[in-house]
């Protein structure tokens, strides 16, 4: 399988560079992807991002080579990209616990992260129902959160952007709805990761519509794209297991990858729709 033969590319690339800059277009490259499909596919599927993978394998290997008691810890912070051996220190603490220097002494204890590698299981052979479509552009209208994201933990949570939005305000929301037979839409956009593994996004609750009154609510603008849209039942813990599985079953082994765009979960009553923005290839 390309996807699978290509993410392990690029875990090969990473470790046979960590000792220099990674640039993580051509990580994506080796991947046979775009850089945008590679970071959001890489951290749906192991739950940390790829710049968080990258610095625990690279104060992995400073660990070892602390060992050495001729080479110096300046020599070794640069070495692994740190621009100062205070940075180095302060990064290689938060990771294992103990100083650079401190971790010299041969009984001390360290962390490891091992590399990874993807392999194919086999699983389920449930069926998914999907249709794939071009969309002319649309608006949704709602509330707009701004969250930030650190090893699957979100804040704010779902829950908590939910139960701020009372229900005399959910129901206009669901009125302004004119598009799409759903009510509610929830709506995640502009991902943004930076180099110490935290992801930041947009979330949108509110509603499809071509209505250009948004009033007290935000705005976003959607352009024309095409969408993998999969129908879903049953309850939030399940709609989370079916979505889990369009990233880490159907889009590895189809012929699509996602492109940088909404990804959105419309739902109303037990009838719901996972729709992601895809491009084939």
């Amino acid at each position: 399988m390309d996807t699978l033969r290509g993410m392990n590319e690029a875990l090969k690339y990473i470790e046979d560079h960590l000792d220099s800059h990674i640039d993580l277009k051509e990580v994506a490259k080796k991947a046979y992807s775009s850089e945008y499909h590679f970071k959001r596919l890489f951290s749906l599927l192991t739950g940390i991002t790829i710049s968080e993978y990258i610095r625990r394998r690279k104060l992995t290997e400073a660990a070892l080579d602390l060992k050495n008691p001729h080479e110096k810890v300046i020599d070794i912070a640069v070495k692994y990209g740190y621009q100062s051996p205070d940075a180095f220190s302060r990064a290689f603490q938060k990771f294992h616990g103990v100083t650079p220097t401190l971790a010299r002494n041969p009984e001390q204890s360290l962390k490891a992260y091992p590399r990874m590698s993807f392999q194919l299981t086999i699983q389920g052979g449930n069926e998914m129902n999907y249709r794939v479509v071009e969309k002319e552009p649309f608006k949704i209208v709602g509330v707009k959160y701004e969250v930030e994201m650190v090893n699957e933990i979100l804040s704010p949570t779902y829950e908590n952007m939910i139960m701020a939005i009372d229900e005399t305000k959910m129901k206009e929301l669901e009125s302004v709805s004119n598009q799409e037979s759903y009510g509610i839409v929830h709506a995640s956009v502009n991902y943004v990761e930076n180099n110490e593994g935290k992801t930041t996004f947009d979330q949108y609750i509110g509603a499809f519509t071509t209505k250009e009154e948004a009033g007290q609510y935000a705005t976003l603008e959607v352009p024309s794209l095409l969408w993998a849209i999969f129908e879903v039942e049953g309850d939030w813990e399940q709609i989370e297991e079916h979505w889990m599985r369009i990233y880490t079953e159907w889009l590895p082994s189809s012929s699509y990858e996602l492109i940088e765009g909404p990804e959105i979960l419309a739902n109303k009553h037990s009838k719901n729709e996972v729709w992601i923005p895809v491009r084939k290839v």
